[in-house]
C-alpha cells in the first residue's frame, strides 16, 4: 500500500486542520465574488472549543466547496487545502485497493453510487457521440436484472435503451446463453456501442458479475465497449477481502468504478465516489460553466469538501490491516448465521466474500421478517427474498435469537 496507512487521530487532526489552513478564511480575506461562505454563525455556533478535537466538523462548519475534479487540470484555489486530501483518497481507492497504475485515475467525491453510476453512463454516451458519431439509438446499455435501479435512471435520463440480463435463480451469475442472444439480436437490431454495467455487490444479494463475460460476448459481435463496474456496495469489501479478483483497473476491461462510501464505510450519507481512467472524464466537460475555475466535470456540480475528510478520515483511522481486521469479523458473523440457516435446511443465497444473506420468501415467516427487520426484494406480496446485511451493529448475538427464532417456527 502505497497511499493507505494507519494514521493516529492527533497526526491526522493537524493534517487536517493544515488542510483548512490553506482554503479560503472568509473572515480574514476580502473575497467580493465568491458565491459563498461558511456556515452561518447565527445558526451554527462556530467557536465551539469541541470544534478543535473534532476535525470532520471542523470542516463542516469551514464548508469548502469541491466542485470540480481535483486530479486534473486547474481547481478553484479557495479550496486548494481539502482538495489535497481528496486527491489523495483518489489514490487510495484506485491505487491502493483497485489496483490502478500510479496517477492513471481521474476521479470525485459524488453524491452517492446513483450519481456515480450515472456520470459513468453520461461519460460513455458522449465518448461514442462525440468520438465516434454515434446515433443515440445505436448505444446501448447493458446490465443484470439485478443491477441497481440507478441504471435504469441513466437509460431515462441519457435516452438510450436498455437491455436487461437475466440472472440464475441459484446463484445469481449471469445466464449466458441469455446474453449471448440478446447481444446478437441487439446488433441485427442496429445497435453498435455498449455500455455495461457490472456489479460488485448487488444490493439485493451481493453477487458478484464477471466483467470479463461481457466483454467476450461483446467482443465477438464487434461491438465498440465500455464496461463500468458499480462496486457501490462492495467496493470497500470484495477486493480487499478477494485480492485475486477481476473487478480492478488492473484488468484492461475495466474502465470506471462507483464506490459507496456511506455504506460499508459508514461515512455521512451522501458521500459516494466515481473513479476512471485518464482519457475518459473530459466528455461530459460543461464549456458554458466558465465562470468556474477548472473543469465542469461532475455530475453535481459543487459538493461538500468535508465528505472527502470523511472517507480520508475512516481509511487512515483503520489502515489497510485494521479495516482487514473488521471485515473479517463482519464475514465471520455473516458466516455464523450461513451455518445456522443450513443445519435448518434454510434456502438462501450468498457470496463467500461479501456480507449479505438474501433468503427464500418462502423459508421464512412474515412475522420474523418484521420482527428483525428484513427487506424484500419488492415490497408487497409479490416478494421472493428478504436480506440480511451484516453490518457493524449487527452482532452475532442478534444473528443467534433469529436464528433460534427461525429453528422454533420451522419445527
Amino acid at each position: 500500500m502505497q497511499y493507505w496507512k494507519k494514521i493516529n487521530f492527533d497526526e491526522q487532526r493537524q493534517l487536517i486542520t493544515d488542510a483548512l489552513s490553506k482554503n479560503i478564511d472568509y473572515q480574514k480575506i476580502i473575497t467580493l465574488g465568491v458565491p459563498g461562505s461558511k456556515l452561518d454563525g447565527q445558526v451554527f455556533y462556530d467557536q465551539a472549543t469541541f470544534l478543535k478535537e473534532a476535525p470532520f466538523l471542523q470542516s463542516i462548519v469551514q464548508n469548502p466547496n469541491h466542485i470540480g475534479c481535483h486530479t486534473l487540470g486547474d481547481s478553484e484555489p479557495y479550496f486548494a487545502g481539502t482538495q489535497e486530501i481528496e486527491r489523495e483518497v483518489i489514490k487510495i481507492l484506485s491505487e491502493d485497493i483497485l489496483k490502478a497504475e500510479s496517477s492513471s485515475c481521474d476521479g470525485y467525491i459524488a453524491t452517492g453510487g446513483t450519481e456515480a453510476n450515472i456520470q459513468a453512463c453520461w461519460m460513455y454516451r458522449n465518448l461514442f457521440t462525440q468520438e465516434y458519431n454515434a446515433r443515440l439509438d445505436e448505444i446501448l446499455l447493458i446490465a443484470s436484472e439485478d443491477t441497481h435501479y440507478s441504471v435504469h435512471k441513466a437509460s431515462n435520463l441519457l435516452q438510450i435503451d436498455f437491455l436487461s440480463i437475466p440472472v440464475h435463480m441459484e446463484n445469481r451469475a449471469i445466464v449466458s446463453s441469455e446474453l449471448e442472444n440478446l447481444v446478437a439480436q441487439a446488433k441485427q437490431d442496429g445497435k453498435k456501442y455498449a455500455i455495461v454495467i457490472s456489479n460488485v455487490g448487488t444490493t439485493m444479494f451481493g453477487s458478484v458479475d464477471n466483467p470479463d463475460e461481457y466483454a467476450a460476448v461483446l467482443a465477438k459481435h464487434g461491438f465498440l465497449f465500455k464496461i463500468h463496474m458499480d462496486a457501490a456496495f462492495g467496493g470497500f469489501i470484495y477486493p480487499i477481502v478477494q485480492r485475486d479478483n477481476n473487478i480492478g483497473f488492473d484488468n484492461p476491461h475495466v474502465s470506471s468504478v462507483t464506490l459507496d462510501a456511506h455504506k460499508m464505510l459508514q461515512a455521512p450519507y451522501g458521500t459516494g465516489v466515481f473513479l476512471s481512467r485518464k482519457g475518459l472524464i473530459q466528455h461530459v466537460l460543461t464549456k458554458e460553466a466558465k465562470y468556474v475555475n477548472g473543469m465542469d466535470i461532475t455530475l453535481s456540480g459543487s459538493r461538500s469538501g468535508a465528505n472527502a475528510i470523511a472517507v480520508w478520515m475512516i481509511l487512515q483511522t483503520y489502515g489497510p490491516h485494521g479495516w482487514l481486521e473488521k471485515l473479517n469479523t463482519l464475514l465471520y458473523r455473516t458466516t455464523v448465521c450461513c451455518t445456522d440457516l443450513d443445519q435448518l435446511g434454510i434456502r438462501y443465497y450468498r457470496n463467500p466474500q461479501m456480507n449479505i444473506i438474501t433468503i427464500r420468501a418462502s423459508d421464512i415467516p412474515s412475522s420474523l421478517v418484521q420482527e428483525f427487520g428484513l427487506v424484500p426484494d419488492s415490497h408487497g406480496d409479490s416478494s421472493q427474498w428478504y436480506k440480511i446485511v451484516v453490518m457493524d451493529h449487527v452482532q452475532i448475538d442478534v444473528l443467534k435469537q433469529f436464528t433460534e427464532k427461525l429453528s422454533a417456527v420451522s419445527k
